[in-house]
């Protein structure tokens, strides 16, 4: 394996401190703004420390198309191609073999693999990657992790985020050293578009940013943030009606298949323009994106307590993902962001978005957490500890199923089985 710091990264000045850190300390916490290269550089760190020798190094995404991304980028930058020293799995995908040492997966996937390894013995290193997202998945593997410490001193971590939860990962893994690395970024110029009226349409405002970002530049490719894929259906039919010249329409989302994903990451003769959620926020470069165009919507999932059901709400984002969603176009060139809200309503915006566990229905926590032989809730190290009337609603919840065993908190059969259904309990 060929192991290059590029030069034009800002982690590799830092990477003689992050070695000597890490070789003294089980946990490091790595902060890096956007084009830092903390994701595709730490594995490299790790492997050259001897790390992948003992055990995989494992390096969480909370999403596929970011897992699959790096491991290719990895893969490529150690001289050698994807499933070989340096592999991915995702759900109903994986490209591994005898020699990986490099693996990249979704957190739901080293989540699940505690039910069958427990102490994680298969891996030497792990990276928790964007972990300030606080989905569910990383806020279990972050208290996992940190019990997992006492009985595996051999086990290496490494924390990675965005610059502003660094303190409280390194407070909760004992005060353990941080490193911040400043962002490969570009100028980036803010174009504000609110809508011209209550009655106008999602796909009408976004047909309007199109056309004034095509005034400034008719063939600079455009990255547009919207909050769902029924949304992007629907601007994908306008935009494609409207037949503009030498331009190609590509969605991003999720639900899509592996190799339709990989089609942002090709670049061509035509101008691209590309329709996605949140999945493109983090952690992925698409090549050539010149302009983003936010909407300022996201689906955020949050409980509802009146009908004890889970919901798929559209919300307005958090100042720090519309930071986020900025950066996308300063990557690699300066950009332009047109924001699809006034600067008034920038700045009625939520500072951050809540961490999942705060809007999420206990009832389904408590079931994946017994699933996953993990310690009771109440019990478990979680950054954020959840209130204790959710907790017991939760439990009630779940005892008036007849998933679990009442005070014991242990599944029942039909636990089991509920279990391994993705849906609210």
């Amino acid at each position: 394996m060929r192991i290059e710091y590029p030069a034009a990264l800002p982690i590799s000045a830092h990477v003689e401190e992050i070695r000597e850190l890490w070789r003294k300390h089980p946990v490091i916490v790595i902060g890096g703004a956007t084009g830092s290269g903390k994701t595709t550089q730490l594995p490299k760190i790790a492997a050259e420390l001897g790390w992948g020798a003992r055990g995989m190094i494992g390096c969480t995404q909370p999403r596929r198309i970011a897992a699959t991304a790096m491991a290719r980028r990895v893969a490529a930058e150690t001289g050698g191609e994807c499933g070989g020293a340096v592999g991915y799995q995702v759900r109903f995908d994986e490209q591994l073999s005898e020699q990986t040492c490099i693996k990249f997966m979704t957190d739901g996937i080293l989540l699940a693999e505690t039910r069958s390894d427990r102490q994680l013995r298969r891996y030497s290193c792990i990276i928790i990657d964007e972990a300030h997202e606080r989905s569910l998945n990383i806020d279990f593997l972050l208290g996992y992790l940190k019990e997992l410490l006492i009985k595996r001193k051999d086990l290496k971590i490494a924390i990675s985020s965005a610059t502003l939860d660094l303190e409280l990962f390194s407070r909760f893994f004992d005060n353990a050293p941080v490193v911040e690395v400043e962002g490969r970024t570009f100028p980036v110029e803010d174009h504000y578009l609110p809508p011209l009226d209550a009655d106008e349409e999602l796909d009408e405002h976004l047909a309007r940013a199109v056309e004034h970002l095509s005034a400034i530049d008719p063939r600079g490719d455009i990255l547009a943030f919207l909050p769902g894929e029924r949304e992007i259906r629907e601007c994908t039919a306008l935009l494609t009606g409207r037949q503009l010249p030498n331009t190609e329409i590509l969605p991003l989302f999720a639900r899509l298949s592996n190799a339709d994903q990989q089609k942002v990451f090709r670049t061509g003769g035509r101008r691209r323009i590309i329709l996605a959620t949140n999945v493109a926020e983090t952690s992925i470069t698409i090549p050539g994106i010149r302009f983003c165009i936010d909407s300022g919507l996201a689906r955020i999932s949050r409980y509802n307590p009146r009908n004890r059901i889970q919901e798929l709400r559209v919300e307005t984002i958090s100042k720090a993902s519309i930071r986020q969603r900025r950066g996308r176009c300063g990557r690699t060139s300066e950009g332009i962001c047109v924001h699809m809200y006034s600067e008034d309503d920038f700045h009625r915006c939520d500072d951050y978005t809540d961490p999942e566990i705060r809007r999420s229905s206990l009832a389904g926590v408590i079931l994946q957490m017994a699933a996953l032989h993990l310690p009771r809730i109440d019990r478990f190290q979680f950054i954020d500890p959840p209130p204790p009337a959710l907790i017991r609603e939760g439990m009630r919840t779940l005892e008036d199923l007849g998933a679990i065993h009442p005070g014991a908190g242990t599944l029942t059969a039909d636990g089991r089985v509920l279990s391994r259904l993705p849906i609210d309990p």
